[in-house]
Order: structure tokens, then C-alpha cells, then sequence
């Protein structure tokens, strides 16, 4: 049976900059400068975005990634072109073009286009493109504490992919759950997935985590079964790229697999994301559009190729866990435990 739980009844009494400090889509009033995540964590470079072609590029090559940031970008692109004078039509259907999986692009670009369509120039996009990436902000802090309200004391946790700050406006989604189960005295071990092929987790989870202080441990992708047997584990935390009206869920390829381990050894499954991830208009999984990208990034690491010559590759970048095997969906809206049609319209109906 479904159900969902409103957080009007969360207390939300920590200091909120708890494990905080990082801002990686930084407007500068003329361009926008992105924390070059493909460089970390050997070094932390920055790219300065002088129009929205830019951006659109930093969002194709994964400078900038994580449903919510990218959303993020894409509106502070559509507000640079539309301080240049560039022509907005062209620029919004640039955008949407980067990447078609996850659904924070398109709704950010839809908001700054009702915008446009009202009459906003140059100054009104910036305004709402910075409405875009401060609402983000708060609605992570907000899922952090509804998150952390469902773990048990001593709880041990098991995050995939980044889905922190370098995902988001800031603190994250999933990572911002941890960030505030960690700083409520909730989670006594944190593990993070190496996540291949782009190591997200291996190289920016890490990276987060050490560097607010929160201590982890990386485990290899293929130890996340061995981890939950052995009892170590009692929560699953993801983000999203997409959630369906059904409680089907799009996130990073190997979430799903992990639904299906941790329903096996009775480890809960938490997604957090933004109210903006939820898609309506898309029933089920089934219909999500799941993103391929070049079979070269299984082939080659750090830019060298290592397995041989001749070998071919699929590399989806995405994969959709069935509602059945979620226990927990997080928003700032709210907790839907056991998520399914019925609770999805009572809380996302529109």
C-alpha cells in the first residue's frame, strides 16, 4: 500500500551550513564559471561560460553534471544570450538538446520560457535563473532533514554516482540526506560506489565527503552485494534523473541492480531529488528516454585505452528502478513511502 508523509512535522533545528562549502555553478554577473568536474579530484579547475553555446557544451561533455545543476546552467545559459542579445528560440533549443535524460534540464528551460513568452528581458531571466538555482538550495537543506528523519540511530548508508553539491545548487540530494544524518548523529558509516565508467563516485563523492569532513569508504561496484550480506548496510541512498508518475525511477546505470540486492539482504532504498525531477507527463519507466554515450568511455580510462583493439561496447549512462523496489521517495515536498500511482497524484497531481 502507499502512503506519504508530509514534512510540515520535521524539525529543522541544525545549522543548515553543516558539512557545506562547496558551489559549483557560480554566476559572475556577465558569465558562468563551472567547477570542471571531469578534473577532479587531481585539480580543481574552473571553466568560465561566456555564452549559452558554452554552457550548452559544459553540459554535453559533463564539466557540469547532476539533474539539478545542469537545470541550473541551462537557465543561467538562456539568461547570458538573452543579455547578448543572442536570439532565445535558437539558444532554448540548443539547451535542450545536451542531454535528453534528465527531466531538470527541460523543466528549467520550460520555466525560463513562460518567462520569456510573459515579457522578461535580459534582467528578468537572470532574476529567474537565480530564483531557479536559490529555490534548489533550500529544497536540498529541506530533504536532508525529511531523509535523515527515516534513518535509525547507528545507521550505515550506501550512496552511487555524485549527487552533492557538484550536482546541485549546493549540499545535494541524496548526499544532502547523509550530509544531515551525518550532522544529527544518525549515520555512523558512510560508503560511496566507485561508479563506472566516469568514476563519479570514486572521484567526486570521495572528494565531497573528505572535503567536509565526513569520513567514507570507497567500495568497487561490484562489492555492493558482499557489503549488504554482511549487515553493514541498512540504507541505500540515490538521487534521480527522472521519477515517473508511478514511482519509477531514472538515475545513474547500477542503481538499479542495487534495488534489487538491497530488497534481497533487507536493506532499505531511499531516491531523493527535487519536485523538479518529478515528470507526470511520463506514466512509467518504460517510457523514459535512456541516454547512450560513446562506447569509448568503457574502452578507455583516464584516456588510455585498456582493453584491446577491436572490442566493442554498450554504454547506457542510465537505468530505471521499478517503484515496487523503492521505500522511500524524498522531496521538499515531502516522503511517499512505498511510492506508487496513487501516492505520486496525491502529492505531484497536477
Amino acid at each position: 500500500m502507499s502512503g506519504s508523509r508530509f514534512g510540515d512535522n520535521v524539525e529543522m533545528t541544525r545549522p543548515l551550513e553543516t558539512h557545506d562549502s562547496i558551489r559549483a555553478v557560480q554566476w559572475q554577473g556577465d558569465h558562468l564559471r563551472l567547477l570542471d568536474q571531469r578534473r577532479l579530484p587531481d585539480e580543481e579547475v574552473w571553466i568560465d561560460c561566456t555564452d549559452a553555446a558554452q554552457v550548452m557544451l559544459a553540459i554535453r561533455d559533463l564539466a557540469v553534471r547532476g539533474a539539478p545543476a545542469i537545470g541550473i546552467a541551462a537557465a543561467w545559459g538562456v539568461a547570458m544570450a538573452a543579455k547578448q542579445g543572442a536570439p532565445l528560440d535558437t539558444t532554448l533549443s540548443m539547451l535542450r538538446a545536451a542531454r535528453p535524460t534528465a527531466v531538470n534540464l527541460m523543466w528549467a528551460l520550460d520555466r525560463m520560457k513562460k518567462r520569456i513568452a510573459a515579457g522578461a528581458v535580459a534582467d528578468g531571466l537572470v532574476h529567474e535563473a537565480q530564483a531557479i538555482q536559490d529555490e534548489d538550495l533550500l529544497a536540498n537543506r529541506r530533504m536532508g532533514e525529511f531523509g535523515a528523519s527515516l534513518l535509525g540511530a547507528h545507521s550505515g548508508v550506501l550512496t552511487h554516482c555524485n549527487t552533492g553539491s557538484l550536482a546541485t545548487s549546493g549540499y545535494g540530494t541524496a548526499l544532502g540526506v547523509i550530509r544531515a544524518g551525518v550532522a544529527a548523529g544518525r549515520i555512523a558509516r558512510v560508503y560511496a560506489g566507485e561508479t563506472r565508467p566516469w568514476q563519479q563516485g570514486a572521484r567526486l563523492t570521495m572528494w565531497e565527503l573528505m572535503r567536509d569532513g565526513i569520513p567514507a569508504q570507497l567500495i568497487a561496484d561490484s562489492a555492493a552485494a558482499h557489503l549488504m550480506k554482511s549487515g553493514a548496510v541498512q540504507w541505500v541512498i540515490v538521487g534521480a534523473d527522472r521519477i515517473a508518475a508511478n514511482g519509477d525511477t531514472a538515475n545513474k546505470i547500477g542503481t538499479y541492480q542495487l534495488a534489487i540486492v538491497a530488497r534481497y539482504h533487507g536493506v532499505k532504498f531511499m531516491v531523493v531529488a527535487p519536485s523538479s525531477t518529478v515528470d507526470m507527463a511520463t506514466g512509467t519507466g518504460e517510457e523514459i528516454e535512456i541516454e547512450l554515450r560513446d562506447p569509448n568511455e568503457l574502452l578507455h580510462t583516464a584516456g588510455k585505452r585498456t582493453v584491446v583493439e577491436g572490442a566493442q561496447a554498450w554504454n547506457p549512462v542510465f537505468d530505471v528502478t521499478p517503484a515496487e523496489l523503492i521505500d522511500a521517495i524524498v522531496t521538499e515536498r515531502g516522503v511517499i513511502e512505498r511510492p506508487g500511482s496513487i501516492a505520486m497524484q496525491a502529492m505531484f497531481g497536477w
